[in-house]
């Protein structure tokens, strides 16, 4: 298998297009890698169609969206295609790398590591950015110039700071619960200190509340969607803390629907809820 071969690991029918598994060799990574693609009808009949990027969250999988969100009814619809990747790499049998749910396997935090030893494999916004993105829109009827960009609590975060990161690569960008001011929270701590070293100056630029503050003027002008769940745990254990982008957002006088939701927690069940909403927010501006 070579770097620009994508192996498919599984295929089934679902909605009139295609659930699709695939692994390919990662030059960035240096391991194998698994992503997951919806295409919707239209796709299958050999028409270009635009295309989310979903972020998961930690502990997830590619398949973890593909198989609990709910999404692909819609996405046929609507005519998009969903694309998952993995959350880290897999198979580096590097020591402590399986130590803690939230650190190492399964938490990449979708940024590049510079410190050894997870700077060698953990190199998620490399392999996005300048491996997959090009790789799917060369091998498969995704159009490149209308990718939005979604994920979920470290996806949130990971889809946030890619798309303030990388401005012109994603058309639309929302979030379920995510991990918006890292620098700030438990979580982004452990994280940023493991992968990117105790020199705090260097997290500012993976912070997305950090990075929206910085903003001359609005990156996404028709608006940023994102539901958080008011009976989050996480949210309340102020690891989320999304105030902070609500803030930075106003700063930059980029239009943001927050939207609190009651009775929601940080679960698959409230991504569910609310995931035509998304969906629909990233057809209108994929358009």
């Amino acid at each position: 298998m070579t770097a620009t071969t994508l192996e498919l690991k599984n295929a089934h029918a679902c909605f009139g297009g295609a659930q699709r598994f695939y692994e390919h060799a990662s030059r960035e990574i240096g391991l194998p890698m698994k992503f997951s693609v919806y295409l919707p009808p239209k796709a299958l009949m050999g028409e270009k169609v635009p295309a989310v990027l979903y972020l998961a969250g930690l502990t997830c999988t590619e398949e973890t969206f593909m198989i609990k969100a709910g999404a692909q009814r819609l996405a046929a619809e609507l005519g998009i295609a969903l694309i998952a990747p993995d959350t880290s790499p897999r198979g580096a049998n590097m020591p402590g790398e399986a130590d803690a749910w939230d650190f190492g396997v399964g938490a990449g935090f979708y940024l590049d590591a510079t410190q050894a030893p997870w700077a060698k494999h953990w190199r998620m916004e490399s392999y996005l950015l300048s491996e997959l993105l090009p790789l799917i829109t060369d091998k498969l009827p995704i159009a490149g110039d209308r990718i939005g960009i979604f994920g979920h609590s470290m996806g949130g975060h990971g889809a946030l700071t890619l798309a303030l990161r990388h401005p012109g690569v994603f058309k639309s960008l929302s979030a379920f619960a995510p991990i918006s001011n890292p620098v700030n929270c438990p979580w982004g701590q452990k994280a940023f200190s493991g992968y990117l070293g105790e020199d705090q100056s260097a997290w500012n630029s993976h912070d997305a509340s950090l990075l929206m503050s910085e903003q001359k003027s609005a990156p996404y002008p028709a608006g940023i969607l994102i539901d958080q769940g008011m009976a989050d745990k996480f949210l309340m254990e102020k690891q989320l803390l999304p105030e902070a982008f609500e803030a930075a957002c106003a700063k930059a006088n980029q239009p943001l629907k927050l939207r609190m939701q009651p009775g929601y927690d940080h679960g698959y069940y409230f991504i569910q809820t609310f995931i035509e909403d998304h969906l629909k927010h990233h057809a209108t501006q994929l358009a």
